[in-house]
């Protein structure tokens, strides 16, 4: 889950609801200044399906030991240390199955999606957080991570450089959807630079713009103005005071949608 929460409700987006969110961002991309990245088709399958792996657990969610929805919140932006509050080897297994889904239908989307994950647990994480009993699996899953991605690209024939476009973009789409689900509220470079027609990397800066909407400054995107949905469910506080409470309570909470909105920043 993403949470957002008001004095009397937690606001919930799933984790797939979240990656379709950043898939919309990646269907915009593109104008006279920001080429799309090829191969695009399958770039563009590795962003919406990144977060597949966490289906299971979003249908049926879980309080942490304080008392909260398992999620990642505004706190974890760019410091992704508590692994979204979930235990590391349940955190592994989610990152495993997210590549595994994605590579069963395209391996050059699972390579871009592993890539992903092994910049989750090294570069992003603060290593301090593991705790000692967990380290070893830790390192074994890194490496297992970059040994499927190196075999996997030597059988495809995957250009090196553009397996690193392609990750490059998927987090950036990634980042910049939980920049807006979980409501986001200081200035942030998104990440990585990001090439423009002329092989010219730019640093793309996203700014809070009033409620839900926010501006990207240069704008990489196609429109001049994006308005999308996302669907989300709000359970009232006082109904998830134990875990089997909070699944029933989100299970019967109603979807409903959430508007946010991208524009140019003023010039």
């Amino acid at each position: 889950m993403i949470r957002q929460e008001t004095a009397t409700d937690w606001v919930l987006i799933t984790h797939p609801d979240h990656a379709r969110l950043a898939g919309r961002f990646a269907d915009a991309w593109g104008n006279e200044r920001f080429a799309r990245p090829e191969p695009y088709q399958d770039i563009r399958y590795a962003v919406y399906h990144h977060d597949d792996g966490w289906l299971a657990r979003d249908a049926a969610p879980s309080l942490t030991p304080a008392g909260l929805p398992e999620a990642f919140t505004r706190t974890l932006v760019g410091a992704y240390s508590a692994f979204e509050e979930i235990d590391l080897p349940a955190y592994l297994a989610v990152r495993a199955r997210a590549t595994a889904e994605v590579a069963e239908v395209n391996p050059y989307a699972g390579i871009l999606v592993s890539m992903h994950t092994y910049n989750l647990l090294s570069e992003q994480a603060d290593l301090d957080s593991i705790r000692p009993e967990h380290r070893d699996a830790h390192a074994r899953f890194l490496d297992e991570q970059k040994s499927w991605q190196q075999e996997t690209a030597a059988r495809l024939g995957a250009a090196p450089e553009a397996l690193l476009r392609g990750f490059e973009f998927l987090q950036c789409c990634d980042n910049l959807s939980l920049i807006v689900c979980s409501g986001y509220e200081q200035p942030r470079t998104l990440r990585h630079t990001h090439p423009d027609a002329d092989g010219v990397r730019h640093t793309i800066r996203c700014a809070p713009a009033g409620a839900d909407t926010y501006t990207l400054d240069p704008w990489p995107l196609a429109p001049d103005e994006l308005e999308l949905e996302i669907p989300c469910r709000q359970v009232p506080k006082a109904e998830a005071t134990t875990t089997g409470a909070f699944r029933a309570a989100f299970a019967a909470a109603p979807v409903a949608t959430r508007r946010v909105t991208l524009r140019r920043a003023a010039a």
